[in-house]
């Protein structure tokens, strides 16, 4: 009986482990507003620190949790944008590429 016991224990720990590595590989980076692609696009992750006199188009309003381009929900802290594959944007922040939802 105790032999079951083991091998059911230790079926356990594999499927928890596969669990823990795919949580992990799920979870997305946030950009960097260093990142090239970032800078170029201007991308800061506080709308508010968005320097006025390089981009005078942009409003305060203006963020990226309101861009067509967001994909996450409007109440998450961050979500995915297809100009950064595979990262995410903060929802405060701000890009140049900026198209506001319909």
């Amino acid at each position: 009986m105790k032999s079951t016991s083991r091998r059911v224990f230790m079926m356990q720990v594999a499927v928890a482990s596969t669990a823990v590595i795919a949580s992990q590989a799920m979870a997305q980076a946030k950009v960097d507003e260093k990142d090239p692609q970032a800078a170029a696009l201007g991308y800061a992750a506080d709308t508010t620190k968005v320097d006025a006199k390089k981009y005078p188009k942009h409003a305060a309003a203006q963020k990226c949790s309101n861009c067509q381009l967001y994909a996450g929900k409007p109440a998450d802290a961050a979500g995915a944008c297809p100009l950064f594959a595979g990262k995410q944007v903060a929802a405060n922040g701000w890009c140049s590429a900026y198209a506001k939802k319909a």
